[in-house]
């Protein structure tokens, strides 16, 4: 075992399987103890089974790691409650939330349901508020600790998941909104695209040209986690196997004034496009003639 989170608590939500498990066990291995929290669904979000969290507890504990399963909802605000209190009345603090745990429910966006947007919406987006929520209560007092969001490439946008795209979207916002809220209590927030084999990205049709290993994403969590991460927030980082990227701020590209008066849609038909124009879709493609 290692000791670069020697000392701290950390809680970490869709830690049952895939990257969750991999953050969760990378997190013990380096002297953390943990909170696991899984309410054990299969991909779509159905059929919820306490036993995966409880299996991760038991794979900790039998590398000589402390840890603690909770298999709560964290997509209703009582879940993500219970997630910060037991660790806080485990072991007295809580010092890092990572929110892994997601869904998803494929659709093209005419044809998506209020039942295939709401429960997605909900994991993924509201699912790291109300976590977030919790946690930054305690680590506002503690002055002390660290948001981990889960983000994707998708939040540029999707063919058929908007609304898995609209959540991802939904949680760098949050996470940027956390790093500057919380800043001056000494809590940073960050987000992590991950690009790794796990059961949800199985459903992605097209081959993947950088991808890597769940546990090549858990070593840059628990640098984010750690002491020496300190000062870095409001970020959004991609791993995908050896690749580390971080994704610039969003910023004005070009801008254009009218001249001695209001912008009219004649005005903006004539200057616009020359001025200003568009910033291109790095995903969309051109229609075929």
């Amino acid at each position: 075992m290692g000791n670069f989170l020697a000392g701290k608590v950390v809680a970490v939500t869709g830690a049952g399987r895939g990257i969750g498990r991999a953050v969760a066990l990378a997190a013990a291995a380096q002297g953390a103890r943990v909170v696991v929290n899984d309410y054990g669904v299969s991909v779509d979000g159905a059929s919820p089974t306490s036993e995966v969290a409880e299996a991760v507890v038991k794979e900790i504990e039998a590398g000589g790691g402390e840890a603690v399963a909770v298999a709560d909802d964290i997509s209703t605000m009582a879940g993500g409650q219970r997630v910060v209190d037991v660790a806080v009345s485990s072991y007295g603090r809580i010092d890092g939330v990572v929110c892994v745990a997601g869904i998803l429910r494929e659709r093209m966006l005419f044809n998506m349901t209020e039942e295939e947007w709401d429960p997605v919406l909900a994991t993924h987006l509201k699912g790291t508020f109300t976590v977030f929520r919790a946690a930054s209560a305690v680590m506002r007092q503690q002055r002390s600790g660290t948001l981990i969001g889960f983000t994707s490439g998708n939040h540029q946008g999707s063919y058929s998941q908007a609304n898995y795209s609209a959540a991802k979207g939904g949680i760098i916002s949050l996470v940027r909104s956390a790093a500057l809220g919380l800043n001056k209590y000494g809590v940073s927030a960050n987000a992590v695209a991950p690009v790794a084999r796990t059961r949800m990205s199985a459903k992605v049709p097209a081959e993947l040209a950088e991808i890597g290993e769940p546990e090549d994403v858990a070593a840059m969590v628990v640098y984010l986690l750690s002491d020496r991460a300190q000062g870095i927030t409001g970020q959004v980082y991609t791993v995908a196997g050896r690749k580390i990227a971080v994704w610039a701020q969003p910023r004005e590209a070009r801008a254009a004034y009218a001249c001695g008066g209001s912008w009219t849609p004649e005005l903006i038909a004539d200057v616009f496009w020359g001025s200003v124009g568009v910033d291109p879709m790095p995903l969309l493609k051109p229609n075929a003639p």
